[in-house]
């Protein structure tokens, strides 16, 4: 299977799937990396890696329609089967998402459907929730809402700020996105119909990692 990256920033969570794929813990193969940004750090992850980079800036595009237009046109020229969105900071049009519907996934630094949206961290500190943690998420026009499939969840403690709680949140998104990914890899997560199937039934809520 052939996976394309979309990036806008550090890429650590980039780096994590080439990790995996490396080690063999991901059998699909990541073909290209897609940035924004020209000084995204997660391109010499990719260089570093000698996997093939593009730069495709929003700003040199009159509409949001138009920028996702040439992404797509570029995802299709590396004949990708599945778009893994990794710290990629613009909104999707409706159009591109439908047409990558299935085969393009998220991962969100809270616990859908709570706290969507940016400063999740400071938010959860600000409720004083005791859980906090990540969501992996099929892709949907609207924001952070598509069907979540995968969960890792910690434990608040009383000395949290929201730069320690954003450290141990990435530790488990290095650890849980390139899980999901080998899931559709090996044909285990699939979508049909506007659902999300694991092992061919219908996933009804999303799979729990132990709480670390």
């Amino acid at each position: 299977m052939k996976i394309a990256v979309l990036v806008s920033g550090n890429g650590s969570n980039l780096q994590a799937l080439i990790d995996a794929q490396q080690g063999k813990q991901l059998s699909g193969q990541i073909i290209g990396v897609l940035s924004n940004k020209a000084d995204a750090y997660a391109l010499q992850r990719a260089e570093n890696a000698n996997i093939a980079t593009a730069v495709i800036s929003h700003k040199d595009f009159p509409n949001r329609e138009s920028f996702d237009e040439a992404m797509h046109q570029q995802l299709l020229n590396w004949q990708i089967d599945l778009v893994i969105l990794a710290g990629f900071m613009r909104i999707l049009t409706p159009n591109f998402v439908s047409k990558w519907q299935g085969k393009m996934l998220n991962i969100h630094p809270s616990l859908l459907p709570f706290y969507k949206g940016v400063n999740t961290h400071q938010r959860v500190l600000n409720t004083g929730d005791r859980l906090h943690g990540c969501t992996v998420h099929f892709v949907t026009a609207e924001l952070d809402a598509g069907q979540s499939i995968a969960q890792s969840v910690i434990e608040v403690s009383l000395n949290d700020t929201a730069e320690s709680l954003a450290q141990r949140i990435h530790k488990l998104e290095h650890f849980i996105y390139p899980q999901v990914a080998q899931w559709i890899c090996n044909g285990q997560l699939s979508w049909e119909n506007g659902k999300a199937y694991f092992n061919q039934k219908p996933l009804e809520r999303p799979i729990q990692f132990a709480q670390l």
